[in-house]
């Protein structure tokens, strides 16, 4: 059986826009994902409310740099056969970046960092599938109108930053705006039918990256 490590933020933990609230489990795409793959993988859900790629933001209660905290899941949850990395929408907040080439330019380094991490047991390293998630969209709530004003801009050229990306680093590339939107609720995160699609749309992508 393959293993997969799902690594993103709210859009991977599941935020319900309506709540807030999280999404019953079997709603997750990571568990949408699973199920789709009808047994012939472990996937494993490693999602964190406002992580980015690479950049700090001490205004959170928790960890939210995903460089510094990758090197630890890989080792906790190897061996692993594919590593899915689905973050950038937090990156476009002003004050932790508010750029889409900043989250690209932090993308790769977490794809290095899969490449290059010292996995026990001399595991080789797992492939790679870079996401790029949906775009922000507008809304009338008025934090996440004000917490993601450049997103909704920005988050709409991570796709395009993003497959140039995986075809520099000979990863795989899924852009997940194509299948799913967000809601206007708050204008980032996703209801139960948009995020399922995500996991159904990954499924065919992931099972050719694998040869399952």
């Amino acid at each position: 059986m393959k293993t997969i490590l799902c690594y993103g933020d709210s859009l991977t933990w599941g935020y319900n826009p309506a709540g807030p609230g999280r999404h019953s489990f079997e709603d997750r795409w990571p568990s949408v994902l699973q199920a789709e793959l009808g047994g012939e993988a472990r996937v494993i859900a490693e999602g964190l409310n406002g992580r980015t790629t690479v950049f700090d933001d001490f205004a959170a209660s928790a960890d939210r740099n995903g460089a510094r905290v990758l090197p630890t899941l890989l080792m906790s949850h190897a061996p692993l056969d594919l590593v899915i990395i689905m973050l950038g929408t937090n990156d476009m907040k002003p004050f932790i970046c508010g750029q889409a080439f900043g989250a690209k330019q932090g993308m790769q380094r977490l794809v290095d960092i899969v490449r290059c991490h010292d996995y026990p047991m001399d595991a080789p390293a797992p492939k790679v599938l870079i996401v790029s998630p949906p775009p922000a969209c507008e809304t009338d709530e008025p934090d996440f109108a004000a917490l993601f004003d450049s997103a909704r801009t920005e988050s709409s050229k991570l796709a395009k930053l993003y497959d140039a990306l995986a075809s520099e680093t000979d990863a795989g590339f899924f852009d997940a705006g194509r299948v799913a939107r967000t809601s206007p609720l708050d204008g980032v995160h996703l209801d139960a039918d948009n995020t399922g699609s995500i996991g159904r749309g990954l499924a065919p992508v992931v099972r050719d990256m694998l040869g399952l």
